[in-house]
C-alpha cells in the first residue's frame, strides 16, 4: 500500500512539475511586453517569478523523472488537474504581489484563481494605471485558464502518455475532437489561437474607429479578446466594457463570448462543415430558449422600473449583461452598484438564473452547462410521456450533441449530480455573504457569480470584502471551475495519505 502511495506521489510529481515549467515559460510574455514599455520594475518582478517556477518545476520534473512512463489512474489524473491549478494559483501571484498593485498576498492569490477559473472578479488596485505587464500577465492567464493548463501541457510538453486522457478529464472537459487526446489538446489550441489573430484584429481596428492609439487600440484589442474568447470579464480599465463607450465595440464583443461559450466539438463540428450541427445540439436549443424566457424577464423587469428610456439603451444594458452572465464572460457596461440601486428585483433574479445556467460543456465558460440543462428537461418530458401515454407510445428518447445518443437514466444522474452540486456551492457563498453582513439579493447575486465563474459584480468584491469571505471565494471559483471532482480527489488523497501516515 506505502509502494502504491509513493508511486501516486511520483506521477503527481512529475506532471504538476511539467505544468509548472508551462507556467513559467508563460511569463517571457508580460517580459517582453514590459521591456517594450520600459516597465524596468516589472520586468524584474517576472524574471523573479519566472525563476522560481522554473526552478521548482524542474526540480519535480527531475526528482520525479522516474514516473514519466508509468500509467496514470482517474484519480492522478484530476488530483493532477485540481493541485496544478491550486499550485500555479500561487507561484503566478508572486509578479502580482510584487508590483505593488494589491493590498495583500490574499488578494493576489483571489485574482490569479479569478483569471484561471475564467471568472472575472478583482481586487487590483488603480487598474486604469496598472502597468502594461500586468495587464498582459492578467489576461494571459485567464486566456489559459479559458483553455486549460492541463490541456496547454498536453500540447507542448507532454509527447505520449496512456494517461493522459484521464489529465485531460481532471480539468473539466471529456470530449474528444480526435482520437488521440494529445492532438485533441492541439485542436483546441489551434481554433483558439485562428480565433485569436482573428479576434484581436477586429477588436484593433474597432478600437482606432472610435479614436483609441494604435498601440493602445491594439494591446486593448488583445486583451478584451482573450477575456471574451475565454469568458473570462476581465478588462484592462476599472469601467470594464464601459469605457469604450461604443456600440461597435459592445456589439464585437457579444459575438466573441457567444462563440467563446461554445463547446470545441461544436468549433470543430463546424470547421470540418457540418454547418447543421449548430442547429441540431442540444446545447445550442437549450442555451436559445433560456436566453429567450430570461431576456424577456429582464426587459420587463428594467421596463416595469423605467431603468432605461429607450430600446437601444436596454439593450445595450439590460441584454448586454444578460447574455455577458448567461455565457459566464462578465463583461459589464454599468457600474456595479447599478445592479443593486437601479435594476430591481426582477431583473437581478434573471441575471442571478443566467449566471448559474452558463454555457457550454467542454468550453471556456462555467455554470451548470447547455448540456446538463438539456438532458435533465429532455428527461423530465420523457418521464411525463410514460405517465400520459400508452406504454405501446412510448419511444426511445435520444438527444444530439455532436452525434446522437440515447437517453438513459445514467445521463440523468450525471447532470443531476452536478447540478446539485452547483446548487450547493452557490448555497453556501450566499450564506456566507449574508453572515458577512450583505443583503441577501447581493449576497445571492454575488454568490452566482463565482459559483458560475461569470465575474459581474453587485459590488461585495472589493479589497475591504472580510478576508474569510476572500477565501470561500477563492476555493468556490476553483471547485466550479473543475466541476468538483477533480478537488474532491485531491482532498480525499491528502486525508487519506495522512491518516495512513498516522496510523503508522
Amino acid at each position: 500500500m506505502l509502494n502504491s502511495q509513493t508511486s501516486a506521489f511520483k506521477i503527481i510529481g512529475y506532471y504538476v512539475g511539467k505544468i509548472i515549467t508551462v507556467l513559467a515559460i508563460l511569463q517571457i510574455l508580460p517580459i517582453i511586453t514590459s521591456i517594450v514599455y520600459k516597465e524596468w520594475d516589472i520586468v524584474f518582478d517576472f524574471t523573479i517569478s519566472m525563476s522560481l517556477a522554473l526552478i521548482l518545476g524542474s526540480l519535480l520534473v527531475i526528482f520525479f523523472n522516474s514516473a514519466r512512463r508509468r500509467k496514470i489512474d482517474w484519480s492522478h489524473g484530476m488530483i493532477i488537474a485540481a493541485l496544478s491549478w491550486f499550485a500555479g494559483m500561487i507561484l503566478c501571484a508572486i509578479p502580482y504581489y510584487l508590483s505593488g498593485n494589491f493590498n495583500s498576498f490574499l488578494d493576489s492569490l483571489f485574482d490569479v484563481m479569478s483569471g484561471f477559473t475564467t471568472t472575472g472578479v478583482v481586487l487590483i488596485q488603480d487598474l486604469d494605471h496598472v502597468s502594461n505587464g500586468i495587464n498582459m500577465w492578467r489576461h494571459v492567464l485567464t486566456y489559459l485558464g479559458g483553455q486549460g493548463m492541463v490541456v496547454l501541457a498536453l500540447t507542448f510538453l507532454v509527447k505520449s502518455t496512456s494517461g493522459s486522457y484521464r489529465m485531460y478529464v481532471g480539468e473539466a472537459k471529456d470530449e474528444q475532437l480526435l482520437p488521440n487526446v494529445i492532438n485533441t489538446s492541439k485542436a483546441i489550441w489551434f481554433i483558439s489561437i485562428a480565433y485569436l489573430v482573428f479576434g484581436t484584429i477586429v477588436l484593433w481596428v474597432t478600437g482606432i474607429f472610435i479614436g483609441l492609439p494604435v498601440d493602445k487600440a491594439f494591446l486593448d484589442g488583445l486583451w478584451v479578446f482573450m477575456a471574451a474568447w475565454s469568458t473570462g470579464g476581465f478588462a484592462p480599465h476599472t469601467q470594464n466594457i464601459l469605457y469604450y463607450h461604443s456600440l461597435w465595440y459592445e456589439l464585437a464583443t457579444v459575438v466573441f463570448f457567444v462563440i467563446g461559450s461554445f463547446n470545441f466539438a461544436l468549433h470543430f463540428a463546424l470547421w470540418n462543415k457540418n454547418r447543421k450541427e449548430i442547429v441540431r445540439n442540444i446545447e445550442i436549443q437549450s442555451m436559445s430558449i433560456t436566453v429567450t424566457i430570461l431576456t424577456i424577464i429582464t426587459i420587463a423587469g428594467l421596463m416595469k422600473l423605467n431603468v432605461y428610456p429607450n430600446i437601444v439603451s436596454t439593450f445595450r444594458k439590460g441584454f448586454y449583461l444578460l447574455i455577458s452572465g448567461h455565457t459566464t464572460t462578465g463583461f459589464m457596461t454599468i457600474y456595479a452598484k447599478q445592479f443593486f440601486t437601479e435594476w430591481g428585483n426582477l431583473a437581478l433574479f434573471a441575471v442571478i438564473i443566467a449566471m448559474l445556467i452558463g454555457g457550454s460543456a467542454c468550453s471556456t465558460a462555467g455554470g451548470f452547462k447547455g448540456l446538463r440543462m438539456g438532458i435533465i428537461f429532455k428527461g423530465f418530458f420523457r418521464d411525463v410521456k410514460r405517465i400520459i401515454l400508452p406504454e405501446s407510445r412510448v419511444q426511445i428518447d435520444k438527444f444530439h450533441h455532436i452525434g446522437d445518443t440515447v437517453l438513459e437514466d445514467k445521463h440523468l444522474r450525471s447532470a443531476m449530480l452536478i447540478v446539485l452540486a452547483y446548487i450547493l456551492t452557490f448555497a453556501i457563498g450566499t450564506l456566507a455573504g449574508v453572515f458577512f453582513g450583505y443583503p441577501l439579493s447581493s449576497a445571492a447575486f454575488e454568490s452566482a457569480s463565482v459559483t458560475g465563474n461569470v465575474g459581474l459584480s453587485i459590488g461585495i468584491t472589493t479589497p475591504g470584502m472580510p478576508n474569510a469571505l476572500k477565501i470561500i471565494y477563492i476555493i468556490i471559483m476553483w471547485v466550479a471551475r473543475l466541476e468538483f471532482m477533480s478537488v474532491f480527489a485531491l482532498v480525499t488523497y491528502i486525508f487519506t495519505g495522512a491518516r495512513r501516515r498516522w496510523l503508522h
